[in-house]
């Protein structure tokens, strides 16, 4: 399993969608560029809900999250129906330590308001949380190649996913009268054409534009991807169910890339992918 391969064939396909989320678990943004920065994409989960004793809150236990809509312009706008509230970039609360799985994380709370509105929707107490820019929160070193950090994210700085491997997946759901998922349940920072389903499993060097990038592990999937990103409710056992069929290794199941940053610059919607090298496929 994930045994290098040398490869020295440059293949060429386009990165057609990037997303940030700048809350963790909240409603992420479509974007035609954005700034590859060392934790992860500008303004990329820098912001996370937790509850009061400062344990993390997410869609797998609150699905309701993926309604609130979040907005970045000089500040963080969170929206949920007909209310809105804005936060600063850097907000001057206090500084108190939070849980993000089995991670210490200094943070600064957002103050009262954003933890009311918050509480509101949720429907119990909730805190909204900013890593500043002097908390190094460091990626897992079993793949970490040079210390590198990230931010909210479940634990690396950067995901992708091709188009034809959604499309596959949904194919199968659909041939057993399921009903096709988006993408967004996914939630990647990179959706890409051009390549056949799963191919970006074997991609281990590779260029987005300019910028240079590394695969260093398959992601693993759980409920979240069977929550309707704009309902905000539990639709059944899809997509997880089909996955289990073909994609499950071990207990877990794995669609998608974890990437880390070699370069950092600017990538843009319709920039080409050039993979360089590549390595075998988590499931062969």
């Amino acid at each position: 399993m994930n045994r290098p391969v040398s490869n020295h064939t440059l293949i060429v396909f386009t990165l057609s969608q990037i997303w940030i989320y700048p809350v963790k678990s909240l409603r992420g943004i479509e974007l035609q560029s954005a700034e590859v920065e060392t934790r992860g994409l500008q303004h990329d989960r820098r912001w996370m809900v937790v509850s009061e004793s400062g344990r993390m809150l997410t869609q797998r236990d609150l699905p309701v999250m993926a309604r609130i809509e979040t907005s970045i312009t000089d500040q963080l706008t969170l929206a949920f129906e007909s209310n809105q509230i804005e936060i600063p970039f850097e907000p001057s609360g206090e500084r108190r330590n939070v849980t993000v799985w089995r991670d210490e994380v200094a943070v600064i709370d957002c103050g009262d308001k954003a933890g009311g509105f918050l509480s509101e929707i949720l429907g119990q107490k909730s805190r909204l949380v900013w890593m500043p820019d002097e908390t190094n929160r460091l990626v897992d070193e079993t793949f970490a190649r040079n210390g590198e950090i990230t931010s909210f994210s479940d634990g690396f700085p950067f995901l992708i996913l091709g188009e034809a491997t959604i499309a596959d997946l949904n194919d199968r759901i659909i041939s057993k009268d399921g009903e096709a998922v988006e993408a967004t349940r996914f939630r990647a920072n990179f959706l890409f054409s051009g390549a056949p389903p799963l191919d970006e499993e074997t991609w281990e060097h590779f260029k987005i534009g300019e910028v240079e990038f590394e695969a260093v592990k398959p992601c693993s999937r759980c409920t979240i991807t069977t929550v309707d990103q704009q309902s905000g409710l539990r639709m059944g056992a899809e997509p997880l169910k089909s996955l289990r069929e073909y994609r499950k290794f071990g207990a877990a199941v794995y669609l998608g890339q974890n990437l880390l940053a070699h370069s950092f610059g600017t990538v843009k919607r319709g920039d080409s992918i050039e993979v360089a090298t590549r390595k075998s496929a988590l499931l062969e």
